[in-house]
């Protein structure tokens, strides 16, 4: 039998730990993983796009475990009711290739993108920064802001989108949660307003296009940005000239990946970036100077849905939790007879049969 998670389940389980703590503790996971980063068999994504969305396919492995998430993006879909991402995800023995786990992934890839924005910036913003602007306040963005609330210690949330509708819902979600009574949330009615007074903006926007979101004149000294919706080819969210700014420091998660899709699409191939687990397995600093400017270029990386999903399996045996698991593999006697021990029989379709060594 295959582990199973579906959206009730992963809803039990986070609200067990808490979502913030769920998140701190998938952060860690994360950065565990991106240090043992030359352990990992490393490639870009598969993606097939098509004019209306992207249909992509995110595989890694250690040499112990495997895992490959199945994860769409189509962001006219929330106008018919759908949701703009769906995701699920498999973990298997590399030694049986057995899987050993199936997992609902839509959730949780709002989670440990999240986790893996806020882990960015403990290494990359400054220590003392208390201030955030989110741009873009739709699905994704109350994760963005209990994990920088939880992580980097983001006490002031300056909110905007062009749909007043999502920044309603916004205000609304994080006031219903009591751990963030001294989160202040202050509404803005433009992405410059939203950044003035910043340390940290985070983008995460949905249109699939060349967006200009922001503008250099909207980025200070000393400001990290945290690019979190240009995650495609031809889409991104930053003015190619912030990344041409004096002092920028870009951090990404895997270069040869993000050279197609993020920000740094725009900028030549030989465009100097950092890799993440360069920064965490301290083979370079993260930031020079107090007024360095510095930008996670996030597209999201096959590994962070390895560790998602390695931490989600974990957490099944330690939490109190009924167990749920789908006969996805045949259970066989003899290994060998596959068509007796699954449809043959008096019924002519046979039950699996409990191995002796299962």
């Amino acid at each position: 039998m295959v582990d199973y998670i579906g959206v009730s389940d992963i809803g039990r389980i986070v609200n067990e730990l808490g979502p913030a703590e769920f998140m701190a503790r998938l952060a860690r996971e994360i950065a565990a993983d991106y240090r043992r980063w030359p352990e990992f068999e490393k490639s870009a994504r598969l993606a097939s796009h098509s004019p209306v969305g992207v249909i992509e396919l995110m595989p890694a492995t250690d040499g112990k475990l495997y895992s490959f998430k199945y994860v769409t993006g189509h962001p006219k879909n929330t106008a018919e009711g759908l949701l703009t991402v769906t995701a699920f995800g498999v973990l298997a023995s590399v030694d049986t290739g057995y899987p050993l786990l199936l997992s609902e992934l839509t959730v949780t890839t709002a989670l440990r993108t999240a986790a893996t924005s806020a882990l960015a910036a403990q290494t990359l913003a400054r220590p003392d920064s208390r201030v955030m602007a989110l741009i873009g306040n739709g699905a994704q963005s109350e994760f963005q802001a209990i994990a920088f609330h939880r992580l980097c210690g983001i006490r002031q949330l300056r909110v905007y989108d062009v749909d007043p509708q999502a920044t309603a819902k916004l205000v609304r979600n994080l006031a219903a949660m009591p751990e963030l009574a001294d989160l202040q949330v202050v509404r803005t009615h433009s992405a410059a307003e939203a950044c003035k007074g910043a340390d940290i903006v985070t983008t995460v926007t949905a249109d699939k296009r060349n967006a200009v979101i922001l503008t250099p004149p909207m980025i200070t000294p000393g400001m990290h940005i945290n690019g979190v919706g240009g995650d495609c080819p031809g889409k991104t969210e930053l003015h190619p000239d912030i990344l041409r700014m004096p002092g920028m420091r870009v951090v990404v998660e895997y270069e040869p990946q993000s050279r197609i899709e993020g920000e740094i699409q725009q900028m030549p191939g030989d465009y100097p970036v950092i890799e993440l687990a360069q920064v965490l397995r301290g083979e370079t600093l993260a930031r020079c100077s107090d007024s360095e400017i510095t930008l996670f270029d996030s597209v999201g990386f096959a590994l962070e849905d390895y560790s998602a999903l390695r931490f989600l399996h974990a957490l099944l045996s330690q939490q109190r939790l009924g167990r749920r698991d789908l006969d996805l593999v045949p259970v066989l006697d003899d290994p060998k007879d596959l068509f007796g021990g699954t449809l043959a029989g008096q019924s002519g379709i046979a039950r699996p049969r409990k191995s002796k060594t299962a």
